[in-house]
């Protein structure tokens, strides 16, 4: 009573403030770059900050390594390296569960220190469902660990997730010396180590055994698509055996079927070689749409036959050319039952077949003679007025257009450079992690990694503007003593105890909050007040707030706390429950190990 008797009107309008943010986070009523801008907008208008102060958080250190990171992570899946990252780890993994766990889980937490955890977890996917499948094992007996390996990884340095980068700006604030790209790396490196050890010891033996759900990758986006290419003589696939093609990792397809001079060919294909003129039918992704007619010698076989125009693959800037859009075959439409061939798209609709998507189905037959169902999706190619047309017919669902991106793949090592002499540079301290990062970012658009719209398109806004946001929200805290105020009541109950015990308490609470925030929001809000405890408690600040960030990244209680989670929720058939299984004793490790390390690492 005495604490809420002493509150100042900022004070009582910040703590007002706070709770709404906690509200709209939890709830989700409006987006989360929506809630920051409101945050912006009420300590500038109740006169909580100045609006340079308010607005501070847009030239922050974290949201220009964030929108950094965005697009180099996004220079790996541009070029193909992330893919061929991923094909090596599912090679390396073998046969044997414990050599799978051992191998995935360092290499995913390896590569999650410098990339986006979210995008090694997508990459990791369809690699670790088809190692589940070739060695008939669960896949949920591999994706948890995968997936919080992922998460373990970004504890490793302080680019590795949003959570770091606003300690780090938190200390700077409160006057302290900041953190390094590496300064947290002893901690990540030994949770890490300490979450294999955990799954080939004791999580084993927690995680389901469910025969698999979903397809996984049809559940996290539509690999599938069937089509059929034509290789031309200049095409260095011609005189090729085919079993060098079905080996050969680099291209954007699987042969699926075969066809000369319109008759199929009789299997085994392996010895035969690639003529002129030989129809293939591949299964590729949208990315390898846009590969395959960029390829010398070899053309998508519908577009060379009918298209006369040029495809715009997914780029802002072709208003006038023929674009590739999918469409869902309604349910009671008249194309169900009948076979392309038995359809004119282009003297009907003015458009033409490039491909098809089937669920859990697997396509030999030519595109022509494939009987259409209720819920095939079409690649269909056209020009606006077609498209136009087409939305009003309802034989046709969810028209949306075909987001297909040509891969870089000769560049993968480039890539691959540019990020590691970003964080060579600002490892050896040449330059500051936020110059060092951006400039990675510019030589890889400067390069021809990827484009500026790519880059543009690579960064998550919302993100960018929430980070934005979050950060003026700590420094009101810190400006009005609404954290040395919480931080009063925490040093009370708290008073007589041992720090390791009030680090630990510090965990617990932030763990369970963040599995209704983001990891960027929990560090935000209980950041300011682990300072001030500390300061309260005659402590440095460094172990309480990379206490609080290390339970915001690091928990595993819910599959809800972080997005990579959800992401093999259903391709695993995961309940709820299994993750409070497996990762409650985790998280335990976890919070037991840090408030350790973070007493050495920063000792009194």
């Amino acid at each position: 009573m005495a604490m809420l008797a002493s509150l100042t009107l900022q004070q009582i309008i910040l703590l007002l403030i706070l709770a709404a943010v906690f509200i709209l986070l939890l709830t989700e009523r409006i987006r989360i770059d929506i809630t920051a801008v409101l945050i912006i907008v009420a300590l500038a208008a109740f006169q909580l900050l100045t609006p340079e102060e308010a607005l501070s958080g847009f030239s922050s250190e974290p949201a220009v390594v964030v929108a950094a990171v965005f697009v180099l992570s996004a220079g790996w899946f541009h070029t193909g390296l992330s893919d061929r990252l991923g094909s090596l780890i599912g090679r390396l993994a073998g046969q044997n569960y414990s050599r799978m766990i051992v191998v995935i889980m360092t290499a995913v937490a390896a590569l999650s220190a410098f990339t986006h955890h979210l995008t090694i977890t997508a990459v990791m996917l369809p690699v670790t469902l088809k190692l589940s499948r070739d060695n008939n094992m669960p896949a949920s007996k591999l994706l948890m660990p995968m997936s919080f390996a992922a998460s373990l990884g970004t504890t490793i340095t302080i680019i590795g997730a949003p959570a770091f980068l606003i300690a780090d700006t938190l200390l700077r604030q409160a006057g302290n010396e900041g953190l390094s790209i590496f300064s947290i790396a002893p901690i990540g490196l030994a949770l890490s180590l300490v979450g294999v050890l955990y799954v080939l010891l004791i999580g084993r033996f927690l995680l389901p055994a469910r025969q698999n759900g979903d397809d996984g990758q049809d559940s996290f986006r539509l690999e599938g698509y069937y089509t059929e290419i034509v290789v031309a003589e200049e095409s260095p696939l011609v005189g090729t055996p085919m079993a060098e093609i079905e080996a050969d990792e680099t291209l954007p397809f699987q042969v699926v079927g075969w066809l000369r001079r319109g008759q199929p060919r009789s299997r085994p294909y392996a010895l035969k070689r690639v003529k002129v003129g030989d129809v293939l039918l591949v299964r590729t992704t949208p990315e390898g749409f846009a590969s395959i007619e960029q390829a010398p010698g070899l053309s998508l076989l519908p577009v060379s036959k009918f298209a006369n125009g040029a495809i715009s693959f997914g780029e802002d800037d072709e208003e006038e050319a023929q674009r590739l859009v999918q469409a869902v075959v309604a349910p009671g439409s008249d194309l169900v039952g009948r076979t392309l061939s038995k359809v004119n798209f282009l003297e009907h609709y003015g458009m033409i077949v490039v491909g098809l998507w089937r669920r859990k189905s697997w396509l030999r037959a030519q595109l022509a003679r494939v009987r259409l169902r209720a819920g095939d999706v079409l690649v269909l190619l056209g020009d606006n007025e077609a498209f136009r047309r087409a939305a009003d017919n309802r034989s046709f669902l969810l028209l949306v257009p075909f987001r297909s991106e040509s891969l870089m793949r000769h560049k993968a090592p480039l890539a691959g450079l540019i990020m590691l002499l970003s964080v060579l540079l600002t490892a050896f301290g040449v330059l500051s992690v936020e110059i060092a990062l951006m400039a990675g970012a510019l030589v890889m658009v400067l390069s021809g990694c990827l484009t500026a719209q790519r880059a543009y398109r690579a960064i998550d806004t919302r993100i960018f503007v929430f980070i934005a946001g979050a950060i003026p929200l700590g420094l009101a805290m810190e400006k009005t003593g609404t954290s040395a105020l919480l931080a009063n009541g925490l040093q009370r109950l708290v008073g007589g105890w041992h720090p390791g015990w009030a680090l630990l308490l510090l965990f617990v609470a932030s763990a369970i909050i963040t599995q209704l925030m983001s990891d960027a929001g929990t560090t935000a809000l209980i950041g300011p007040v682990a300072i001030s405890l500390a300061q309260a408690l005659g402590q440095r600040p460094e172990p309480f707030v990379v206490t609080v960030a290390m339970a915001a990244v690091a928990s595993f209680l819910t599959p809800i706390g972080h997005h990579g989670n959800l992401l093999i929720y259903g391709p695993a058939d995961y309940q709820f429950s299994d993750f409070l299984r497996v990762g409650l004793p985790l998280t335990l490790l976890v919070a037991g190990v840090t408030a350790v390390l973070v007493q050495i690492l920063w000792p009194v």
